[in-house]
This record gives structure tokens, C-alpha cells and sequence, in this order.
């Protein structure tokens, strides 16, 4: 045995119940997140909770449960640490909304193993393409959604956050046993 080489925590995602307790947890720090961002960047300031409290009524996740949608939580070391959510936009598209990593396990891959389960999850709903919208700023969620597969697309949904569009089209799954 040797002393001193603990296994680093590892990653693993799998559909939640968006109405449960740590998904709201998970959506209002999602929210604390990219409204901080977004209020310092345009007004040198964070958001005040009564602001975070109107974003949550103003934007609710709960169509990210069957059959119009699916919501995904990241747990690493089995802690919830970060969340996808996907929305059923059509028979073959499915849109990729609230994806977050708490910014204290940002770096150990669980952006990619996230994205990863929102692929199978995604292939679960049918799609075979996913899209996306997001702000100019969110530069390192950009590059991330670059890194796995997507690439910028035409505007497809409008709305005070939406600048830039992603898309992604779905390999078909692998057969069992290949």
C-alpha cells in the first residue's frame, strides 16, 4: 500500500427531479452565477437577492421534467455539484439550458462529463440535435460547448440574454456490445 495517493473524487451524472431540494439549490446558484456576471459587466455591481428571486419566478425550470423535458445533476465525490437541463423542442431538437459547475470544482471535468450525459440524454429524448443560446460573455461556457462539439449557429429563439446560438448534431448511439 502506498501511503499518500487518496483517489481524487470522480464524476457522475444522472436525471433529477427538478422540483427536488438540490435542484433548486443547483438552479439558484446557476442563477447567482450568471446574474452576478452579467450585472457586473453591464453596471459594476452583483445582483441583490430580491433581483435573483424575481430571475427564478421570471424564468422557471419546470418544464425540465418528462415528457417536455429532462433535468440533469452532477454530483462529484457525491456531492451536487453541477446541473444540465434539456427541453424538448421538437421531435429531433432538444435545447440545452441551465448547465452549471459550482465554481469551486470548476477545472476537475465535470463540464465534460456533463455534456457527455447530456448527449445520451438527449438520444433518450430522440433528438438528434441540440441547440443552444447563451451570452457573449459566458466565454469559458463558449469554449467548453466549442471543446465538445458545438458549433455557432443561426438565432433560432430571441430574448434579453440570447446573443449567440450554438447547435449540435448527434451521432447516432452506439449498438450494446460494439
Amino acid at each position: 500500500m502506498t501511503l499518500g495517493t487518496a483517489t481524487p473524487p470522480t464524476w457522475a451524472v444522472a436525471p433529477a427531479t427538478v422540483t427536488s431540494p438540490e435542484a433548486a439549490a443547483l438552479l439558484r446558484d446557476y442563477l447567482i452565477d450568471v446574474s452576478d456576471r452579467y450585472f457586473l459587466h453591464h453596471q459594476g455591481r452583483v445582483s441583490t437577492p430580491d433581483e435573483i428571486e424575481e430571475g427564478l419566478a421570471a424564468f422557471p425550470s419546470d418544464d425540465l421534467a418528462p415528457p417536455t423535458g429532462l433535468f440533469l445533476v452532477g454530483r462529484h465525490g457525491g456531492r451536487p455539484q453541477s446541473c444540465a437541463g434539456l427541453r424538448v423542442r421538437d421531435a429531433g431538437t432538444v435545447e440545452l439550458t441551465r448547465v452549471f459547475v459550482r465554481s469551486e470544482v470548476r477545472g476537475t471535468g465535470g463540464g465534460a462529463r456533463l455534456l457527455a450525459a447530456v448527449d445520451e440524454a438527449a438520444r433518450g429524448l430522440g433528438a438528434r440535435r441540440i441547440v443552444l443560446d447563451t451570452r457573449l460573455d459566458l466565454v469559458e461556457a463558449r469554449a467548453l460547448y466549442s471543446r465538445h462539439g458545438y458549433a455557432e449557429i443561426p438565432a433560432y429563439s430571441s430574448g434579453p440574454y440570447a446573443e449567440v446560438w450554438y447547435g449540435k448534431e448527434l451521432a447516432p448511439a452506439e449498438p450494446a456490445g460494439v
